[in-house]
């Protein structure tokens, strides 16, 4: 019997020899009980976490807090990003009980705050923002109390099928810019970069309440103007949250990695995307986008409250 390859579009990908981890890269078990009934939970109610799909380096760590991703749609992106470890091909149909399931597993895990992201769904009419929307509305009405963030695909010419996404009750809207603008065609060639923040813009356009909130890849081969050039972009479209991680190769196919950031370097580009205006800045070599959410959502609303109470008082 033959395998199907995971990555079939990238078989045929130059080999890129994976560059050793230095010694600040290291993720951690710090409850091995937590760890596996996380574990336990998300294969009873038959889900799909980007913990395990994308090979997430934190996924030790954040299931031993009871922390997990939930990745909906499937597990079968539309897509080929050349950084991303999400099996490419054609997806099965959609599940009609994923809502239900997602909102079970909540409970269970007795969430404060939820991440909930997807694959591209290219194949669907809607981008699968329908869908979206049932898995918040089933989550939000299980669970009251917990507060609710989505890392959406870019909806590429999908036109304003979004906003379906906007009329649930949710807390948090991310969606990645991934790297900069020469980068994409190479790194991000399913994606167009200027759609991205456009996405971002009429979110926050359209719900002001709502958080918005994107992530960046360091590592490619950007250089330091550009990736500031990018801060300025998303300010621009007035998002929120920004967070920056190191890119980590997932295999010899994938784009190459150009070099590891130092932590130091990590604490410069905080700095000053924190001098950019955001209200929020996670940058560390392991930052990745629902690393630690909960803990950065209550210091969001923190932030922005402070944020207004100084306004006021001006």
């Amino acid at each position: 019997m033959t395998i199907k390859p995971r990555h079939p579009e990238k078989v045929n990908k130059p080999v890129n020899p994976i560059k050793k981890k230095p010694d600040w890269i290291r993720s951690k078990l710090t409850n091995s009980k937590e760890f596996f009934l996380t574990k336990t939970i998300v294969n009873q109610n038959n889900l799909v976490t980007v913990c395990q799909e994308a090979n997430c380096p934190n996924i030790t760590e954040c299931w031993s807090k009871r922390h997990a991703t939930f990745m909906i749609m499937g597990d079968t992106c539309t897509r080929a990003c050349a950084f991303c470890d999400v099996k490419t091909g054609k997806p099965e149909n959609l599940d009609p009980f994923e809502a239900y399931k997602i909102s079970n597993a909540v409970h269970k895990l007795n969430l404060k705050h939820v991440v909930i992201t997807s694959v591209d769904r290219d194949d669907l009419e809607d981008g699968g923002s329908n869908h979206f929307f049932d898995v918040i509305t089933a989550t939000r009405k299980k669970n009251p109390q917990t507060s609710i963030e989505v890392l959406t695909p870019d909806f590429l010419r999908k036109g304003d099928v979004y906003k379906k996404i906007l009329e649930a009750d949710l807390d948090v809207f991310n969606h990645n810019i991934e790297t900069v603008p020469r980068l994409y065609l190479k790194v991000r060639p399913g994606a167009r970069y200027f759609g991205s923040l456009e996405l971002l813009k009429n979110v926050k356009k359209i719900n002001k309440k709502v958080f918005t909130k994107s992530g960046l890849m360091v590592g490619l081969g950007e250089s330091k103007d550009e990736l500031i050039q990018v801060m300025d972009d998303l300010r621009s479209a007035d998002v929120d949250f920004l967070t920056i991680g190191q890119y980590l190769q997932p295999s010899a196919k994938h784009h190459p990695l150009e070099r590891y950031y130092h932590p130091d370097e990590f604490k410069d580009l905080e700095n000053i995307a924190k001098s950019k205006g955001f209200l929020l800045v996670s940058s560390s070599p392991l930052t990745r986008s629902s690393y630690h959410a909960d803990e950065d959502f209550a210091q969001l609303q923190k932030n922005r409250l402070e944020k207004y109470n100084a306004q006021s008082l001006s």
